[in-house]
């Protein structure tokens, strides 16, 4: 049996055969990334600060924006390298690395979007029953299982997709090392790890995504229901915010994982990795800020109390 030696490096192509995009993407990067970090170092102090969100739904917006710090990081320090200088190479190590942790923030997120409907789901239609079902004691369990799960699907997944023969094919056509990516850069038969693939991403992409269906589709019916137009006013305010989370990131994941890597066209895994790593973990914090209250006025006394120390 022949032996394929795994290659030293790899070549990210990225945009080398439309090098007129690379200074948009490279530009948009840079600006991107600093107000991906801002923004949820953001969420994050203010949680944590301020004792008015000290609930299970700010506990959870918390786990997501260190999420996405590191989904970003992990993938966008890369890109600019790549984009901005004649370097387009990344080491075998450094790939790998990339891709337990980029596998391992997006499996995780997944999981946690479904937490978070459900924490709407049981404030809205049973606040009587809230307290006792979110406890913090319930949240710490429920995101701990959610990263374990998170990680279990990385490096599961990754892991058996880096048994795979490349035959000294050492050149990716994509802006970072992916799973799909990599399943359809090998050489020999590769069936049998698209349907794994595509069987793990049902229950890490689909089962989270009809869970949310099905608890936004009883908060609808509770908040219809509801007498006090404030009250469906500020349920909607609350849920909207998570739902155009949810679109942002399933959308792009769904098209992309949820086919067989075979079956993807060239340029897809690039914009969807950008939208997914990059559009979705910037955005969410200006979404969350934008639509909540709460959130605004711990982001204003947290800016006073900066001001007022200096």
């Amino acid at each position: 049996m022949r032996a394929f030696i795994s290659p030293a490096e790899f070549i990210l192509l990225g945009f080398a055969d439309r090098p007129w995009l690379q200074l948009p993407v490279f530009s948009i990067l840079l600006v991107t990334y600093p107000m991906a970090m801002m923004g949820n170092i953001a969420i994050i102090l203010v949680s944590r600060l301020d004792p008015r969100l000290h609930s299970p739904m700010y506990f959870f917006l918390t786990n997501l924006s260190f999420l996405d710090m590191c989904y970003t990081t992990s993938i966008v320090p890369q890109m600019l390298l790549n984009l901005g200088t004649s370097t387009k190479t990344i080491s075998y190590a450094g790939c790998v690395v990339q891709l337990y942790v980029f596998s391992t923030m997006g499996g995780s997120e997944c999981l946690l979007l479904a937490l978070m409907s459900f924490d709407r789901y049981v404030a809205i239609c049973r606040p009587l029953h809230y307290t006792i079902i979110m406890s913090r004691r319930n949240c710490i369990l429920l995101v701990s299982v959610m990263w374990l799960c998170g990680t279990t699907y990385a490096f599961s997944e990754a892991t058996v997709t880096l048994q795979l023969p490349l035959c000294g094919v050492n050149e990716l056509d994509h802006l970072v090392c992916e799973i799909p990516v990599l399943i359809k850069t090998a050489c020999g038969e590769k069936e049998a790890n698209e349907l794994a693939l595509s069987v793990v991403c049902i229950f890490v992409l689909a089962i989270p995504l009809c869970l949310i269906l099905a608890s936004y589709a009883s908060i609808g019916h509770a908040i219809f229901n509801m007498k006090s137009s404030a009250g469906r006013k500020k349920a909607f305010g609350t849920c909207s915010s998570h739902l155009i989370v949810v679109l942002l990131f399933y959308g792009p994941a769904i098209s992309m994982y949820l086919q067989p890597p075979s079956s993807i066209t060239r340029d897809q895994p690039k914009f969807m990795a950008l939208f997914y790593g990059v559009v979705t973990p910037t955005l969410n914090p200006f979404i969350y800020t934008l639509r909540n209250k709460d959130v605004k006025g711990a982001l204003g006394n947290l800016g006073r109390r900066v001001v007022s120390s200096k």
